[in-house]
């Protein structure tokens, strides 16, 4: 654990995954020790249709002005479903206390050197949504509507993946 302390404690350091790297593919990627985002699905709906929780990406970020799920870069320790959570609570204002990760809900997207984890949850309580300067917008969005939105590129890879997963018996 990379940590700061008096030689009796130990703390992690917070936001020691921000930073650019190449991944073994030669992209580049925001995450020193890969990135993590939270799939966030609300099946308590008055219909009984399931909702996602997208993020509109901010211009400015990378690649800005598209849809994703809340998430980012891990710190170096961090566990995928730990840095998710942060990040999802960092860019919604969601609490872990309301969010249910799925048993085996995680699908990696590896790189090689790089790698982002999409974690899977379930709603477990009301939320209200408070977006951070990191999003231009978050809006619950029904599933089938999803690939209609100008996604993110890497999520717009995972999407057919995630959404057959979503669809699994929870």
């Amino acid at each position: 654990m990379v940590g700061i302390g008096d030689g009796r404690h130990t703390h992690p350091v917070e936001h020691d995954g921000n930073g650019w790297v190449r991944c073994d593919l030669g992209h580049r990627h925001w995450g020193r020790y890969g990135a993590a985002g939270l799939l966030l699905v609300d099946r308590r709906t008055p219909a009984g249709e399931p909702l996602v929780l997208l993020q509109h990406r901010a211009a400015w970020t990378a690649n800005g002005d598209t849809w994703g799920i809340p998430g980012g870069a891990r710190d170096s320790h961090e566990t995928p479903a730990e840095g998710a959570l942060r990040e999802a609570h960092e860019e919604t204002g969601i609490g872990s206390a309301a969010v249910r990760i799925r048993i085996g809900g995680e699908l990696l997207d590896d790189h090689g050197s790089w790698s982002y984890t999409t974690v899977l949850a379930e709603l477990a309580a009301p939320v209200t949504l408070v977006p951070q300067e990191e999003s231009a917008e978050l809006r619950w969005v029904p599933v089938p509507e999803v690939a209609s939105l100008d996604l993110h590129p890497g999520f717009a890879k995972t999407w057919p993946i995630l959404r057959q997963r979503l669809a699994a018996p929870t």
